[in-house]
């Protein structure tokens, strides 16, 4: 019994959470490398344009809400998400057209977007905090049903003195997580767009003799780039809270995850997510009760990092890979 305890200990605070957040970083890290892999810079902008298109979500969510529209047990959320990204995408297609575009066709030094990308970062940051009922607050736009599994449910069913649960934005960002990727995967593999812009990001030059056209395949990475952005966003919002600032931050994470997949690798950069995900989450997390359930009596809680330096870990790897790659 304490085995299985040590077992459900461990799913509940560590494996269930670890694999949520993976996943939001994932759909992260995926615009990211797909807009360093075709556009060849850096987006310093990404976080705060999943910050934007989230809170354009939450404005539609809640005028569904009020005309009494909803998608319950699932979150409202889901319904407004399509609109939140054809917005979001709107803005940042108008974004590329006035600031990246110019740089672009200059053929300036992927250091002059990345600034370029800084820039438009806090202008969106600063827009993002001026959207009426929006602001700098915390906000909860989780309707529907809350729990799959509730820990007293599991309790009563196991007769554990731990309980398991699993919430349903849990489930959803794991479901639309794989639903994503195997959607963008395929995309990329089996359709003639998808082609041209592997071919685009393997040799511009090349792809440009071959009668690519350059504008369409920058849209369509936008494009893509934003709903990957949005959705992770969304999910993130769902699984915690919607706090502006709360997406600046997660753009560390993102870029380790990029970058430990290797930036311009969309595999590697959802395996990135799992990674840095696990590994903030392990670091972080006191293993005082799981060594108790195993026949260890440790004195301290057995956590190596508190909670607040959980952006450190990310840091720590970011810098490692960095400086072996």
């Amino acid at each position: 019994m304490d085995i299985l305890n040590a077992i459900v200990t461990l799913l509940n605070f560590v494996v269930i959470p670890a694999a949520a957040y993976g996943a939001q970083l994932a759909l992260g890290a995926l615009g990211v490398t797909l807009i360093y892999g075709i556009l060849r810079f850096s987006n310093f902008a990404h976080g705060d344009t999943m910050a934007f298109g989230t809170a354009l979500v939450i404005l539609v969510t809640w005028a569904l809400q009020a005309v009494g529209i909803s998608l319950t047990p699932l979150p409202t959320a889901l319904l407004a998400l399509p609109i939140g990204i054809a917005l979001t995408a709107l803005f940042v297609l108008g974004t590329d057209r006035v600031v990246y575009r110019f740089y672009r066709k200059k053929r300036s030094a992927p250091i002059i977007l990345v600034m370029a990308s800084v820039g438009v970062m806090f202008i969106m940051n600063g827009l993002t905090r001026i959207i009426p009922n929006i602001g700098v607050r915390e906000i909860r736009f989780d309707d529907g049903a809350r729990f799959l599994i509730s820990v007293q449910d599991f309790k009563a069913w196991t007769g554990l003195n731990e309980g398991l649960s699993l919430r349903v934005s849990q489930a959803l960002t794991l479901i639309v997580t794989a639903l994503c990727c195997w959607a963008l995967f395929r995309f990329l593999n089996r359709t003639r767009s998808g082609k041209a812009m592997r071919a685009y990001s393997d040799n511009e030059d090349l792809a440009l003799l071959s009668g690519i056209n350059p504008e369409q395949v920058v849209r369509l990475t936008w494009i893509i780039a934003t709903a990957l952005a949005v959705t992770a966003g969304t999910l993130y919002g769902l699984d915690k809270s919607f706090k502006a600032f709360n997406y600046f931050q997660i753009l560390l994470p993102i870029f380790a995850a990029a970058i430990v997949g290797g930036l311009g690798n969309p595999l590697g950069a959802v395996a990135g997510g799992f990674i840095v995900a696990f590994s903030e989450v392990a670091v972080t997390y006191p293993w005082k009760k799981v060594a108790n359930y195993l026949g260890f009596q440790p004195e301290g809680l057995l956590q190596l990092l508190s909670t607040e330096y959980k952006f450190a870990v990310s840091f720590v790897i970011l810098i490692v890979v960095l400086l072996f790659r």
